[in-house]
């Protein structure tokens, strides 16, 4: 098993940034992938919506507070984006390449996760199995990221690592995690 622990940073900005810790987990067991994150500060100044009874897959949840992780194929342009909303809501998008060919992943009907949401802190765990979309001899690079919308309306945007001028979770040597 490969486990490691991760802490997100903000992408730096004149404007205040809200008051937060976003920091987690990841590993890889054969291809049992988990992620777990953990927001943590004063969360009445973050947009999170009620969790939703109808869970479901969306587009654009990066509009709003959603963990993200990108997920890539050593030495392939070929990766995925896993977006995952507090609401429940969900999507998985396939990519050929830097922001080409995006495309719904149809490998995944569902995609369960929890979120468990106090008043000082929020929770979020996923563990899927990555059979239908790599081999589990592959290894895999992974870029960790969180978009954080506050009661105001303002977006951060938070990663592992900030590697280009603007704030863009697609960039390549940003999937610093190798499991």
């Amino acid at each position: 098993m490969n486990y490691q622990t991760f802490s997100l940073q903000p992408f730096p900005s004149h404007k205040s940034l809200p008051n937060l810790k976003i920091a987690g987990n990841i590993s890889r067991n054969d291809n049992q992938f988990a992620i777990r994150y953990m927001l943590e500060g004063d969360l009445k100044e973050i947009a999170i919506a009620l969790p939703s009874n109808t869970l479901s897959r969306k587009h654009e949840l990066w509009k709003d507070t959603c963990f993200e992780f990108f997920l890539g194929i050593k030495n392939s342009q070929q990766y995925w984006e896993f977006n995952l909303s507090p609401t429940g809501h969900w999507n998985v998008y396939r990519l050929d390449g830097y922001r080409q060919g995006i495309q719904e992943e149809t490998a995944f009907e569902n995609l369960p996760f929890n979120v468990q949401n106090q008043a000082d802190s929020l929770a979020l765990a996923l563990n899927v199995d990555l059979d239908k979309i790599i081999f589990v001899e592959q290894p895999i690079e992974v870029a960790i990221t969180t978009v954080i919308k506050d009661r105001y309306g303002e977006v951060t945007y938070w990663a592992l690592t900030h590697q280009g001028t603007e704030a863009d979770f697609h960039l390549r040597d940003s999937f610093i995690v190798e499991l």
